[in-house]
């Protein structure tokens, strides 16, 4: 079962490494950050960019036998902050900023200065979070990335490393009280992911009652979830509502819902809501020890990925993975 993940974690490490992009880290002075970059440069996932001070970052990686080849590039933010003052200007005078120094003053932000960077096409995408609330990465690049980005829609997912699948859940991070529209919308970009790392998706909608047994307005909204999804994209196995052990066990899904197609054997998991999503992921992660790969953020322009402040070094190598495989299908503007 082991040799699964592995062939897995295999499969994104050659994805990533078949190009090659910069990816930025602006909480280069994060211990587990050294380490990820360290590993991703030896595995050739990316190029890594480290903001932070030289010194300290080439020490812990000394004293922690990190070692960093010529794919990590260590940069001191407050030598490059300036080169993106005009930019961020002319690119918010009209909304938030409304001089230089302001623009200046957001840009002693490390978070602020890698989305400039990421605007400006010097690095392929950004990952942090690690000392950061989702807000805090979220509401910038929504600002910075998504700018004047017509009909824009945001939603996440966690690839899910089981021992013996990859799930992919959404949405649980981004959406708070998704309606049908909504959760439509998140059933696709969530396929749409799964897809672009091999995964045949099978979509779940998950409620608190399966097939008929239950109604109410939750209920309604995922059936209406279901409906507009095939009329977009019929090609799309969805089905719902459905349990969580209904979706996922064969055993269950012939008992509750045998008549579905993917029940059972469901391999995108989409969550009515964000407390659902976010409360089941951190269950699942903390109680199984697995690896939990997000939340990958869907729909931006250029690839920006958020790491929960408890990720391990493996969970950050493998969003390093999966930024460099997102980037794959950005066109620079």
């Amino acid at each position: 079962m082991k040799n699964y993940i592995e062939k897995f974690k295999l499969f994104l490490q050659k994805k990533a490494s078949s190009k090659v992009k910069k990816i930025v880290f602006p909480e280069g002075n994060d211990i587990k950050i050294i380490e990820a970059a360290s590993m991703c440069s030896q595995l050739n996932i990316s190029k890594c960019i480290l903001l932070g001070n030289y010194d300290y970052i080439n020490d812990c990686a000394i004293k922690s036998n990190f070692f960093l080849n010529k794919n990590i590039t260590i940069i001191d933010p407050d030598k490059i902050r300036k080169d993106y003052v005009q930019n961020l200007f002319l690119l918010r005078k009209n909304k938030d900023i409304c001089n230089i120094e302001q623009a200046s003053n957001l840009l002693c932000n490390n978070i602020i200065l890698s989305l400039m960077m990421l605007h400006n096409n010097d690095v392929d995408g950004v990952v942090a979070g690690i000392t950061h609330s989702t807000a805090d990465i979220v509401r910038p690049t929504f600002q910075l990335i998504q700018n004047n980005h017509k009909n824009s829609f945001v939603s996440s997912v966690f690839l899910m490393l089981f021992p013996n699948k990859v799930l992919v859940y959404g949405d649980c991070a981004i959406n708070k009280y998704p309606d049908e529209n909504i959760l439509a919308k998140i059933a696709i970009q969530s396929a749409n992911t799964a897809q672009s790392i091999g995964i045949f998706p099978k979509i779940a909608m998950l409620s608190y009652s399966t097939d008929t047994s239950g109604s109410g307005k939750s209920v309604d909204r995922i059936r209406q979830a279901i409906s507009i999804v095939k009329n977009i994209q019929p090609d799309l196995l969805i089905d719902g509502p459905m349990q969580y052990d209904t979706a996922v066990s064969s055993e269950i899904a012939q008992k509750k819902f045998p008549s579905s197609s993917v029940a059972g054997q469901a391999t995108v998991l989409i969550f009515p809501d964000l407390n659902s999503g976010n409360i089941t992921y951190k269950a699942v992660q903390q109680s199984s020890g697995i690896i939990s790969i997000g939340p990958i953020l869907q729909g931006l322009r250029k690839p920006v990925n958020d790491l929960s402040r408890g990720a391990t070094v493996q969970d950050i190598i493998y969003t390093t993975a999966m930024t460099v495989i997102q980037s794959f299908d950005i066109v620079k503007t």
